[in-house]
């Protein structure tokens, strides 16, 4: 018999909320390891773990590389690092973003499916875009459980939403209320021993790449997926295609990966940046030409400055052009 004993969480926007009503309701005798990944800026020092320890009756800390995992005790990964799951330890690794962030949640679902297999208890919780959604598959692919917020429960649902649509088999939908008393049950009743379906060998390069693994980066036979069209929005190189089930998603040869919505909502952000580029440089150019029109003119170079009032009245116009662009990309100012 078996007994689940890695409970592996993920969450984003409203997670701390999402976290401390998990952590309050989990009795101190669990007998279990709960390791966190909450999407952090990787310039923010990291409270979470102090939020958590207050709320609730288990000791939290953030995780040391290198940490044994202890059963009753919860794991968070701080700023900037990728957290994974290696047979009696933690790992932090500064691997390359996974859908534009680091911790991200995929790595961690991952590295928990390649290495416990059905002993896995994975939760998503509340978040935008869709991070995590790749490694519930992982987890399910390798018989652990799948548990997922109810999206019209959650503060934020594309993440739970983005779950569902994707991953078979979820095994338990449930409001947040629910998810503690449900994980301390599948927690405390044993299970039969089931055929582990072995590790995915696209599982173990992916699992290794988030560690920048020279031998996963340098890998030229085996890398997962087909060479796409499109360039890493990160680091220019070639982006691979990868489908699993009806979830698209990409990676480039350092491993920054991408869902499909993530890698538009990153294209969108750079054709954003490119166009505030052009915005700045059109009116510091609109600027030059109407001071230098208006030395021209004073020397009574007339034609000269003629057309350096041209050069600008027509910087002006295409700036006005982007500019009213960049307002329809975010028709209202202080909204996501």
């Amino acid at each position: 018999m078996l007994k689940y004993n890695i409970i592996v969480v993920g969450t984003s926007a409203g997670g701390v909320e999402a976290l401390t009503y998990l952590v309050k309701h989990l009795p101190p005798d669990l007998n279990a390891a709960v390791i966190i990944v909450l999407h952090l800026s990787s310039h923010s020092t990291s409270v979470v773990p102090r939020i958590l320890s207050s709320a609730g009756n288990l000791p939290v800390s953030h995780a040391q590389d290198g940490e044994a995992i202890v059963h009753g005790s919860i794991y968070v990964a701080p700023p900037d690092y990728h957290l994974l799951v290696e047979k009696g330890y933690l790992r932090l690794t500064r691997g390359a973003k996974e859908n534009r962030c680091r911790p991200a949640i995929d790595p961690l679902f991952r590295s928990a499916a390649r290495t416990y297999g059905q002993q896995v208890i994975a939760v998503l919780l509340t978040g935008m875009l869709d991070d995590g959604t790749a490694g519930l598959m992982a987890v399910k692919m390798r018989r652990g459980v799948a548990i997922v917020q109810n999206p019209d429960d959650a503060l934020y649902p594309d993440m739970p939403r983005n779950a569902i649509k994707n991953v078979e088999d979820i095994d338990h939908i449930l409001p947040l209320s629910d998810i503690p008393s449900t994980l301390v049950a599948l927690v405390n009743t044993p299970m039969e021993v089931q055929p582990e379906n072995p590790v995915p060998s696209e599982m173990e390069f992916e699992s290794k790449i988030a560690q920048l693994s020279l031998e996963a980066v340098e890998n030229e036979g085996n890398r997962p997926g087909k060479p796409s069209t499109f360039g890493c929005p990160d680091c220019g190189g070639v982006l691979w295609e990868i489908e699993e089930g009806n979830l698209l998603r990409f990676r480039c040869r350092t491993g920054h990966a991408y869902s499909a919505e993530t890698l538009l909502a990153t294209q969108s952000d750079k054709v954003e940046d490119a166009l505030w580029i052009a915005l700045r440089a059109l009116e510091e150019k609109a600027s030059l030409s109407h001071r230098m029109a208006s030395r021209m003119k004073a020397r009574n170079q007339t034609l000269a400055a003629q057309s350096l009032k041209e050069e600008a009245d027509s910087a002006k116009e295409s700036s006005a052009i982007i500019r009213e662009v960049l307002l329809k990309v975010n028709p209202n100012p202080g909204v996501d």
